[in-house]
C-alpha cells in the first residue's frame, strides 16, 4: 500500500514537471512572436522615415531643374520666365499673404499652382512631380489662389485713354478710347441640375466671362459666373449695376461688337456692312464710304481683346477644357488666370506667346461721372456718324 502512494506520488511529479515545460516553452515562443512583431514594426517606421527624408534631394532637384536652369524651361512649365517668377513670388509674399510652410516655401506653393493651370494637371500627377501628398498639393493650390485674388487692386490695369498726341494707326482715329470689350465662353464642369443654364448656344457647358482689356492687351475689368446661356449685353447690364462693378467714366468709352447696343460708353460698328478684316484688301476691297472705312478701322483696333482672349487662354491649359472643381472655385481660378496674365505682360513685355499667336477678328448715382447703363442712343449714334465722317475725310485728304 505505501509502494502504491509512493509510485502515484512519482507520476503526479512527472506531469507536474511535463506541464510546467509546456508552459515555459510556450511563454518563451510568444515572447519571441512578440519581438518578431516588434522589430517588424520598427523597421517599417524605419524605413517610412527613410523614404520621406529620401524624398528631400528629389524635390529640391525638381525645384531647381523648374526654376533655376534656363529661361526656357521655366517658360514651358510655368508660363514666366526666372526672373518674372521670382518677382511673383515675392509679390505674393509681402502683398498677398503667402507664407511660407513648415516644410514647403512660398516658391515650391506658387510652383505646384502655375503647373496646374499652364497643364491642366491632375493632382496626382503633380504630387508625382513634386513629391508630395496629394493634401499638400491640394492645400497649397488654394493658398496660391487666395493669395493671387488677394493682388487684384494691384493687378489690374488702370485704363488710360487714347490721346491727341497718339499716332498709332489703330487707334489714332479714337480719342478718348479705353479699349476694346467682349464675352467670351469658357467651358466649365456643374452639377446635372444646373447644366440647361449654363448650355451656350454651341452647346457647350460654360460660363459667360465679359472682359475689358486695354491696348496693351492687359485685363482692366473681367467679370466671371454668368451662365453660357446669359446674352453678352445682360452680362454687361449687370457689371454696370454692382456696386464694385464696371466703371466707365463720361466722355470715354470702349470698343464692343454688334451683341452689344450703341449706347454712351460703348462704340458698335456699324450694321449691314462689311466689318471683318478678311474683308478688306486693296483696290475694288478698299473702303467705298465712311461707313465702311469706321468699320475697317474698329475691326482693327476691337480685335485687341481678341487677340487677348487667345493669348489668355493658350498659355493657361486650364481654360481649354472643363476642371473638375466646384464651380465656385473654377469661376476663381478665371479671374487668378486674368490676374497672372497681366502681371506677365507688366514684367515681360516681349512674351514668347505672342510669337505663337495669330488670331483674326472672324448701381451708381448718375452725379459721380460714371455710366451706369447701357442702352441704345440716337445721341450716341449720331456721334459715331460724326466721328466717321471725320476719319473718312482725313483718310481721303491724305490720299
Amino acid at each position: 500500500m505505501a509502494r502504491l502512494c509512493r509510485r502515484k506520488a512519482e507520476i503526479v511529479l512527472v506531469v507536474e514537471e511535463i506541464i510546467f515545460e509546456i508552459i515555459f516553452m510556450l511563454t518563451m515562443l510568444l515572447r519571441r512572436c512578440r519581438n518578431r512583431g516588434r522589430f517588424r514594426i520598427s523597421n517599417v517606421q524605419r524605413l517610412s522615415r527613410y523614404r520621406m527624408v529620401d524624398r528631400i534631394p528629389q524635390q529640391l532637384q525638381h525645384m531647381n531643374e523648374l526654376i533655376e536652369l534656363s529661361d526656357d524651361d521655366c517658360f514651358n512649365n510655368l508660363r514666366m520666365n526666372r526672373d518674372t517668377f521670382n518677382r511673383f513670388c515675392y509679390l505674393l509674399r509681402h502683398n498677398g499673404g503667402l507664407v511660407d510652410g513648415r516644410f514647403v516655401s512660398v516658391g515650391e506653393q506658387v510652383a505646384i499652382f502655375l503647373s496646374v493651370l499652364s497643364h491642366h494637371s491632375k493632382v496626382r500627377v503633380v504630387k508625382f512631380c513634386f513629391k508630395r501628398s496629394s493634401q499638400t498639393v491640394h492645400q497649397h493650390f488654394h493658398n496660391v489662389l487666395r493669395a493671387v485674388l488677394n493682388l487684384h487692386d494691384i493687378l489690374l490695369a488702370t485704363p488710360t485713354p487714347v490721346d491727341d498726341e497718339c499716332t498709332h494707326p489703330r487707334w489714332k482715329y479714337f480719342k478718348g478710347c479705353l479699349g476694346a470689350l467682349d464675352g467670351t465662353l469658357i467651358d466649365v464642369t456643374v452639377p446635372e441640375v444646373d447644366k440647361a443654364r449654363y448650355r451656350s448656344r454651341k452647346g457647350t457647358i460654360s460660363v459667360n466671362v465679359l472682359a475689358a482689356c486695354d491696348r496693351n492687351m492687359r485685363f482692366i475689368y473681367m467679370l466671371t459666373g454668368w451662365e453660357g446661356s446669359a446674352a453678352d449685353a445682360r452680362v454687361l447690364r449687370d457689371a454696370l449695376c454692382r456696386e464694385d462693378g464696371f466703371k466707365v467714366p463720361h466722355g470715354n468709352y470702349y470698343l464692343c461688337d454688334n451683341g452689344y447696343p450703341n449706347g454712351e460708353g460703348f462704340l458698335t460698328p456699324y450694321k449691314m456692312v462689311r466689318y471683318h478684316l478678311h474683308e478688306w484688301g486693296n483696290g475694288p476691297s478698299t473702303p467705298q464710304n465712311y461707313k465702311e472705312f469706321f468699320n475697317m478701322n474698329h475691326s482693327r483696333a476691337r480685335n485687341v481683346i481678341e487677340r487677348t482672349f487667345g493669348l489668355f487662354k493658350k498659355r493657361w491649359a486650364i481654360l481649354k477644357s472643363p476642371s473638375f472643381y466646384p464651380i465656385r472655385i473654377q469661376n476663381k481660378i478665371i479671374l487668378a488666370c486674368a490676374l497672372i496674365h497681366n502681371f506677365i505682360r507688366t514684367e515681360s513685355p516681349n512674351d514668347p506667346l505672342d510669337e505663337l499667336l495669330q488670331i483674326t477678328t472672324v448701381t451708381q448715382s448718375d452725379d459721380d461721372g460714371f455710366i451706369d447703363s447701357v442702352n441704345p442712343s440716337q445721341a450716341w449714334s449720331n456721334w459715331r456718324d460724326n466721328l466717321a465722317h471725320e476719319m473718312f475725310s482725313q483718310w481721303m485728304g491724305a490720299a
